[in-house]
C-alpha cells in the first residue's frame, strides 16, 4: 500500500518542482527588497518564498482530480530545497533536519494565518508585517505590508483564473509587481 501512495507523490514530483521554481522566481523579484523594503536576509527571503508556495499551494490544491497531490509535491519540493540550501551553506549534517523541521513548522505557521486572512487584506497586512518584517507598529513597515497584502490578493485572483492543465503541466505565471 505504501508503495502505491509513493507511486502517486513521483508522478508530481516534477510538476512539484516546476511550480516551486516559479514560486521562488517571483519571490525573488527586486521589487519587493527595494521598492517595499523587505528585508534581503535568509529570513526575508524565507518570509517571500512561503508567500508564493502558499499561493502556488493554495491554487494547486483547487485542481480536479490530483491537486493535494500537485500541492504536495510543491511542498516536497520546497522542503528538499531548504535542506540542499542549508547543506550548500555549510549547517553541519546533524543539524540540517532540526532546521529544516523549523522552517517546515514556520511555513505551516504562516500558511495558517494567511489561508483565512485572504479574504480580509487588513488582517493578510498585519500577519504580513509580523512575518516579513517582524514589525506591526512603524508606519512604513505598515504600508509596505498593505502594498504585499494587496499583492498577495491579486496574485491569488489571478492564479484562480489559470487552467488546471497548465498547472498539471508544471505552468504558472505571477504577475509583474510593479503592475499591481
Amino acid at each position: 500500500m505504501a508503495f502505491f501512495g509513493l507511486i502517486g507523490r513521483r508522478r508530481h514530483e516534477r510538476t512539484g518542482f516546476q511550480l516551486y521554481g516559479l514560486a521562488v522566481s517571483a519571490a525573488r523579484e527586486p521589487f519587493y527588497y527595494e521598492r517595499l523594503g523587505v528585508p534581503d536576509t535568509l529570513d526575508g527571503r524565507f518570509d517571500m518564498v512561503c508567500l508564493f508556495a502558499f499561493l502556488a499551494i493554495r491554487r494547486t490544491r483547487r485542481i480536479e482530480p490530483g491537486g493535494v497531490e500537485i500541492a504536495q509535491a510543491i511542498f516536497d519540493a520546497m522542503f528538499s530545497d531548504m535542506d540542499i540550501n542549508l547543506r550548500e551553506m555549510g549547517v553541519g549534517d546533524l543539524s540540517v533536519p532540526k532546521r529544516v523541521r523549523a522552517m517546515w513548522e514556520g511555513f505551516h505557521g504562516r500558511a495558517s494565518v494567511y489561508e483565512p486572512a485572504m479574504t480580509e487584506p487588513a488582517a493578510l497586512a498585519t500577519a504580513l508585517a509580523r512575518n516579513v518584517w517582524r514589525s506591526d507598529s512603524d508606519p512604513a513597515i505598515a504600508a509596505a505590508a498593505v502594498h504585499l497584502a494587496r499583492i498577495a490578493i491579486t496574485q491569488d485572483q489571478q492564479l484562480s483564473g489559470q487552467a488546471d492543465a497548465a498547472l498539471r503541466k508544471g505552468v504558472l505565471t505571477f504577475l509583474a509587481p510593479d503592475s499591481i
